[in-house]
């Protein structure tokens, strides 16, 4: 494969979002035989301190026993389909930072995690320690909305895996993460380059301009099938036309994809603590999970 996939780590609150993307992460552990470690943090915010108090706060005391019981109802749900080790663990914190602590400490290789947690209220509203979580990750974080299909851990198969690329540095990680994806569950990768010359509307020398995108394009999409034949993977590649995001899920509704692969940062994209706008619009609005990848 071309990314090794050891440990994973399933973020939880105790909500259905939470649990609908631990059961995800459940699976994928069981299909490559990864160990699980299940983490849930306690927010510092919402722990008011007590001068006169020597130890915790009954309410301290109450959001870790709430923290105690999130994890071990995932382990247990674990526990019944995995050979592989299972951590558990409650940490005190921001819970984006206690996240990303737990992944330095222990070597996480990919997060899985809802994208709605205790406060999310709608689809299109992201959580927002997901999507701190999203723009702070050294390793890529699977996101799995809380209105998609529930998964029976070990029959769960993704067929048709999404490697939108723009020809980035960003993207070209995110290449290598799908195609292991796909390489483990014996999937077609599908992968869609978007010439988007909406920017450039009534300019001199559009048509110019669109030529060079769509070289660029297939320069981008050739890319991919290499390395896809290179893993003996099945490829499927095409070009659209439009805003990126609209493309891609687009393409997602009309070709059943199962699964969408893709950076955190494009062509666009600055720093660790940005994410790409056309990944961010994806994670919100896309009907399956998303495997975001970050530029490190």
């Amino acid at each position: 494969m071309s990314q090794t996939i050891n440990s994973i780590l399933v973020p939880t609150d105790g909500s259905d979002g939470a649990r609908i993307g631990a059961r995800r992460g459940i699976d994928l552990a069981a299909t490559i035989g990864a160990d699980l470690h299940v983490l849930s943090a306690v927010d510092a915010r919402d722990i008011e301190p007590d001068l006169n108090a020597d130890g915790q706060t009954e309410r301290e005391r109450l959001l870790e026993t709430e923290a105690e019981r999130a994890v071990d109802s995932i382990a247990r749900l674990a526990r019944t389909h995995l050979s592989g080790q299972i951590t558990t663990a409650v940490e005190s914190g921001i819970p984006f930072q206690a996240i990303n602590d737990y992944v330095d400490t222990h070597d996480i290789d990919l997060i899985v995690m809802g994208t709605q947690g205790q406060t999310g209220f709608e689809r299109v509203v992201l959580g927002s320690v997901a999507e701190k979580t999203l723009r702070t990750a050294a390793v890529p974080v699977v996101t799995v909305t809380p209105d998609g299909d529930i998964v029976e851990i070990g029959d769960q198969r993704y067929e048709n895996i999404l490697l939108p690329t723009d020809g980035s540095e960003g993207a070209d990680l995110a290449i290598e993460w799908g195609i292991t994806l796909a390489e483990i569950y014996d999937a077609t990768v599908h992968t869609l380059y978007s010439v988007d010359t909406s920017r450039f509307g009534g300019v001199e020398g559009s048509a110019e301009i669109h030529d060079a995108l769509e070289e660029t394009g297939q320069e981008a999409l050739e890319t991919v099938h290499e390395r896809a034949r290179d893993a003996d993977v099945s490829i499927a590649g095409n070009i659209a036309s439009g805003p990126a995001a609209r493309a891609i899920l687009s393409y997602s509704e009309e070709h059943d994809i199962d699964l969408i692969a893709m950076g955190t940062h494009g062509r666009s994209g600055l720093t660790r603590y940005l994410t790409g706008s056309v990944t961010e619009t994806v994670v919100r609005n896309a009907a399956v999970p998303v495997c975001c990848v970050p530029m490190q």
